[in-house]
């Protein structure tokens, strides 16, 4: 069994840029998309409870298109928006895993 170590942002509070940095770690597939499974994985690597409902709700809020997936500059900005607002002890912390 192999133990992927994933990069954490910086200290302080993450601007958008750093948080789709650090979300592009989780894209398992490479396909530019962050599906609902791959955003819970990231929220599992930060110690979320209930990652999967937050991965859900996450997907929900972002995904503008309607494809099940977070791509593009917009979804990312709102998948951000949607992390500050419900996230945002785990968003202030990301720095300090």
């Amino acid at each position: 069994m192999a133990f992927i170590r994933y990069r954490a942002l910086p200290q302080g509070e993450p601007t958008v840029e750093e948080f789709r940095a650090w979300l592009a770690q989780f894209d398992a597939d490479r396909d530019g998309r962050i599906s609902r499974e791959e955003l819970q994985h990231a929220l599992r690597s930060l110690n979320v409870w209930f990652a999967w409902w937050k991965a859900r709700g996450g997907v929900r809020a972002a995904d503008a298109n309607g494809d099940g997936g977070v791509a593009g500059d917009d979804e990312v900005a709102r998948l951000f928006a949607f992390a500050q607002r419900h996230l945002h002890a785990k968003i202030a912390q990301l720095g300090f895993y």
